[in-house]
């Protein structure tokens, strides 16, 4: 997703309670509160988190806003662009407003997985293997230039993204809570880069493509960056033990019926379009709907609209659509069918029949 045309929050309902929400339409998507006695701090906490990170990236706001959506909806991030735009910036700035343990891995062709999740090293006093725990053991995983190393390399990342524990000689260990995997990547037509597999690609998420920032931000930059590092500015603004409580409060976000409905058939349109060849697999429609819970208790809501669920739609889909080899040819994209997708599935309507879209 270009962070030029992000998922800003949908400008229906921003920031209403649903007894507020306009024209007091939100009552079709509210039905139950969750936890509203929390709701400033958690804005408290999230308006600090950007604020943060808005200081050390320069005209990226709605790509941080996206990067703190994919946390608080417990999942990882694919950051994809070319070299220089910031994206390891932004995972590192990131990872220093949480007052929380960071790892860094910069994969390269021979990276091998037991650099990655450990490996059991004998010991010689005890007689015994002891297990070495490898950089994956840590609450934020920044994995730089993660299409640099192989296959085999890559998916060595799978069981910890999915299950969040490492498997290494048949013993099971479970990772950190939050457990968040930010990596960046190249476009695969660079050189030396690798293409992740589909079961990868699938574990992440959300996309996010930079961008080169606008001239304004761009010569703020060169002024702001040239004697200090901009990370020196950067401090935690929040614990784990607050990251766990604003995860807590988005899984309590309330979905309805025709929310749910409206997820499904878009998933069920991706798999149906005779253009693409893979479609967008149910663990995709499940992390959708996390994401929307994320992006509405950042709204202020707490309750999800169809809006929540469309704007993160390229996000959280678009990586994960493969092309058939005719439109691939023809120069069609995923993100270009999604949006036409998008237009062609109906849209939940309002009890006073009103299509809940911008």
């Amino acid at each position: 997703m270009d962070a030029r045309n992000p998922a800003a929050p949908p400008s229906a309902f921003v920031g209403a309670s649903p007894g507020e929400a306009a024209d007091g339409q939100s009552a079709a998507w509210s039905r139950q509160s969750a936890a509203p006695h929390d709701a400033e701090s958690f804005a408290q906490a999230a308006s600090s988190i950007l604020s943060a990170i808005n200081t050390v990236i320069d005209g990226k706001q709605q790509a941080a806003s996206l990067v703190l959506t994919v946390l608080l909806a417990q999942g990882h991030v694919l950051l994809e662009d070319v070299p220089g735009v910031g994206k390891t910036l932004l995972a590192k700035t990131l990872a220093r407003t949480i007052d929380c343990s960071v790892t860094r891995i910069q994969f390269t062709p021979d990276l091998l997985p037991s650099d990655v999740t450990g490996v059991s090293i004998y010991n010689q006093d005890t007689h015994r293997f002891e297990f070495r725990q490898g950089p994956v053991f840590a609450n934020i995983v920044i994995g730089d230039e993660i299409n640099r190393a192989s296959a085999k390399t890559q998916s060595a990342l799978l069981e910890c993204m999915e299950e969040r524990q490492v498997t290494v000689d048949g013993g099971t260990y479970r990772l950190a809570e939050p457990f968040m995997v930010v990596a960046t990547q190249n476009p695969i037509e660079m050189e030396g880069t690798y293409p992740l597999p589909e079961a990868q690609r699938d574990r992440f998420m959300a996309r996010i493509s930079l961008g080169y920032p606008d001239t304004q931000s761009e010569i703020e930059m060169l002024e702001s960056h040239q004697s200090t590092s901009p990370l020196d500015r950067v401090g935690a603004v929040v614990d784990v033990a607050e990251v766990a409580a604003m995860t807590a409060r988005v899984r309590n976000i309330f979905v309805s019926s025709a929310v749910k409905e409206y997820t499904v058939a878009i998933g069920q349109a991706t798999r149906e379009h005779p253009q693409l060849r893979l479609g967008a697999s149910p663990r995709a429609l499940l992390q959708l709907l996390r994401a929307a819970k994320a992006h509405a208790a950042l709204a202020g809501r707490d309750f999800v609209l169809p809006d929540d669920v469309s704007h993160l739609a390229d996000a959280v889909l678009g990586h994960r659509l493969i092309l058939d080899r005719k439109a691939a040819s023809s120069g069609e994209t995923p993100s270009g069918l999604l949006a036409h997708l998008l237009s062609r599935v109906p849209v939940p309507r309002s009890p006073a029949g009103e299509r809940l879209r911008r």
